[in-house]
Order: structure tokens, then sequence, then C-alpha cells
């Protein structure tokens, strides 16, 4: 048994049908949990199959505390796996088999991620570093200046020679497969980050004591908008998030960031020879 969670606001009933016919094409059993942020319940009637648990919160909780809602139902069901996803996600058939596949015969793997595209096919570079403050100035304001080129590069871990996994600091919160027992181990997600940046925190957290992967054997699709650097509210939330973040991991003093970074790269060297 597998479970899967999608957090919803207010999304567009249309846009949901590609998501919900990639997971039905999934072979493996499973439980998808809606968890509905809106302020009204008119998308419950989508979810009539008897796969689908839906919950309707009446307001909007946030990212991370609403895929804990999610988890915990998943921890009572004793799923061995469970995939978070965005609602802008689809796939092919046997992609989420492939990866279960993988994580299931690495035991130290706790976290894994596919490679994540563009519909138009182009790669998404969301695999990352730990990141310090000045990485992520750089990648929000500068990102298409070729004077940070090869800081950003290194920052997300980019190379030519895409088709092998290795270990990744960062799993994006768009799609990751978590081993459930990690949840015992480290928790839930820090519900303190409203939206952006939990994902890092997990991901921290979870490599504390497991392998994150990203496994870019294969893929899924993610109509990524950049919606921070388009809406002055989600930008505020994307710098508070920022600062909440470094508040609890180090601004300029992050020891584990400098260890856990140069074991990274020195890794990744490796896999990329």
């Amino acid at each position: 048994m597998i479970s899967i969670s999608i957090v919803l606001y207010k999304q567009n009933s249309i846009d949901l049908e590609a998501i919900l016919t990639s997971i039905s094409k999934i072979t493996i059993e499973y439980k998808l949990f809606i968890i509905d942020n809106s302020p009204n319940n008119t998308l419950k009637d989508l979810f009539n199959d008897n796969k689908i648990i839906y919950t309707n919160n009446n307001k909007n909780v946030g990212f991370g505390a609403g895929h804990n809602i999610a988890i915990n139902k998943s921890l009572e069901i004793d799923s061995k796996y469970h995939i978070v996803m965005n609602p802008d996600i689809y796939f092919d058939a046997g992609v989420i088999e492939r990866l279960i596949e993988y994580i299931d015969s690495h035991q130290d793997t706790g976290l894994i991620m596919p490679e994540i595209l563009y519909p138009n096919g182009q790669i998404q570079y969301l695999p990352k570093l730990l990141p310090g403050p000045l990485d992520l100035v750089i990648r929000r304001f500068f990102y298409t200046n070729n004077l940070f080129k090869n800081r950003i590069n290194s920052y997300e871990m980019r190379s030519e020679q895409t088709k092998k996994s290795y270990e990744s600091p960062i799993i994006s919160g768009c799609f990751s497969i978590f081993r459930t027992e990690v949840f015992y181990k480290i928790g839930l997600y820090d519900e303190r980050f409203f939206m952006y940046f939990e994902d890092f925190d997990i991901s921290r957290r979870v490599n504390q004591k497991y392998k994150t992967v990203y496994y870019p054997l294969v893929s899924v699709y993610h109509n990524y908008e950049r919606g921070a650097g388009k809406r002055i509210m989600l930008f505020q939330i994307f710098i508070m998030s920022a600062i909440r973040y470094f508040n609890k991991w180090g601004w300029v003093f992050d020891f584990s960031r400098k260890q856990v970074n140069a074991q990274a790269i020195q890794k990744f060297k490796e896999v990329i020879k």
C-alpha cells in the first residue's frame, strides 16, 4: 500500500483532470488523500472513487499543514511510502512503479524525486544544495545573469549527464516520495512554513538520517509558474519563509550546510565522471 496527498486551493476542476488521470494508471494499491484548503467544498464531487479520501479544511492552512493531515492518515493505514504531489503534476504510466522499485531496493533512501520537466520537455533544475542567503538572492534576482552562471549551476547541481541518480540535499516539494518510517524519526512538515521552504526543511531533516535521492531515469511534468516572482503577496510569503528557514538552520554560520554540500558535490562529481 502506498499513499498520495494533493493539497488544493481554489483549483479549477479542469486543471485536475491530468493528475487524476495519471494517478488512475498506477498499478500499485494506493489511497489518494485530497486536502482542500479552499473556503468551500465545491470540488468534492470530483473525487467519488473509493480510492480517494477528500477533506475540506474551509480555510487555507498552508502547504505543509495540509500535507501533514494526509501524512497522519497514511500512517494510520500503515502506508509504506507516501507521495507528495502538486495538483499541476502529470505523468505517464509506470513512473510511480519505477520510483517505488528503486526506493524499495535501497533501504538507506528515505526520500526520492524523479526528473521534473516543463510541459515543453525542458528540465526544471529542482535538485539543489543547501542554500545560503546569497544563493537565494542570486537565484531570485540574477537567474539569467551570466556573471553568476557557474554559481547557479553548482547550486542546482546541473550536469549534461542527467540520466544517472545521485544524492541531492534538497528534494522539491512538487513531487516527493517518502519512506513513511522517516516521519516517526524526523517528524512531519514544519507548519511554521505556510508556503515555500517547507521542502527545504524536511529534506534537510530526512538527509540527516537517510539518503535523499534525485532519480532522473523517469520524468513527471510540472506546470511551474514561479508565482513568488509574479505576485507581491506570494513574494512576501517567500521572504518570510526564507527568514524562518535561516533563523532555524543558520544564516552565515551554518556549519553543517558546508559539510553536507561538500559531501554532495564530491559524490555528484563521481557520478557524472
